[in-house]
């Protein structure tokens, strides 16, 4: 399964179903969607950020890409 396809695959979810990965597993997930971001955009602050987020920064990612699919119904914040 390519990059891509997981990011649709997440993005096409209920946003219900997604708040609930989120929550429980945003501690891993949120460094691997900006991982799979980076490969799909090429942009090295999504990269880092997503390095970074492995090495403490997972659980405030985690909370604020609650709150950008609750606002915007997609992860936006440094996952460009």
């Amino acid at each position: 399964m390519e990059t891509g396809s997981i990011l649709k695959a997440f993005e096409d979810l209920h946003l219900a179903l997604k708040i609930l990965i989120l929550f429980f597993g945003g501690w891993i997930w949120c460094g691997l969607y900006r991982i799979f971001k980076y490969v799909e955009s090429k942009n090295t602050t999504t990269l880092v950020i997503g390095i970074l987020s492995f090495f403490g920064l997972s659980f405030v990612l985690a909370i604020v890409d609650i709150i950008t699919e609750i606002t915007s119904g997609k992860i936006t914040f440094l996952a460009d």
